[in-house]
């Protein structure tokens, strides 16, 4: 992910080559989002004048997918998985810990697929393992 400013002409230059994609409206908002780490509020029009399609469209598409932001991404993205197997060993006393000193950089997750490791907790990509406080610190940035 890069952290280019949003321009609208630097946005423009990455909807060009997608003008002939089927279904660009979703690519263009993942390219907008992996340039800049979000959808910029005016990208939503922007994509909608390009691609002749309305800005419900675009907006519908950009609330629907989870992993469309429109807001700069958080410095961590501590992702805390809250499943049953997860909270027979500790999740939700750790989730307290996390969200006390980390605040609103964390979030419930449900299943990273390590649920013999519980509590398992994704940190900015990374997973962890019987995660601790201490070894969520260590990865920190």
């Amino acid at each position: 992910m890069s952290t280019a400013t949003w321009s609208k002409d630097h946005a423009l230059a990455l909807l060009e080559p997608l003008r002939h994609e089927p279904g660009p409206v979703l690519i263009a908002l993942q390219a907008l989002q992996a340039e800049f780490g979000y959808v910029h509020v005016e990208a939503v029009a922007l994509v909608a004048t390009f691609f002749n399609v309305s800005r419900a469209d675009v907006h519908g598409v950009l609330t629907f997918y989870h992993d469309l932001r429109t807001t700069p991404p958080l410095a961590n993205a501590i992702h805390i998985c809250v499943a049953e197997a997860c909270q027979a060993v500790g999740s939700r006393d750790l989730e307290k810990a996390l969200k006390n000193q980390y605040k609103d950089q964390v979030t419930d997750a449900y299943c990273f697929g390590n649920c013999a490791l519980g509590p398992a907790v994704m940190v900015n990509g990374k997973l962890i393992g019987r995660a601790t406080a201490a070894k969520i610190a260590a990865v920190i940035r």
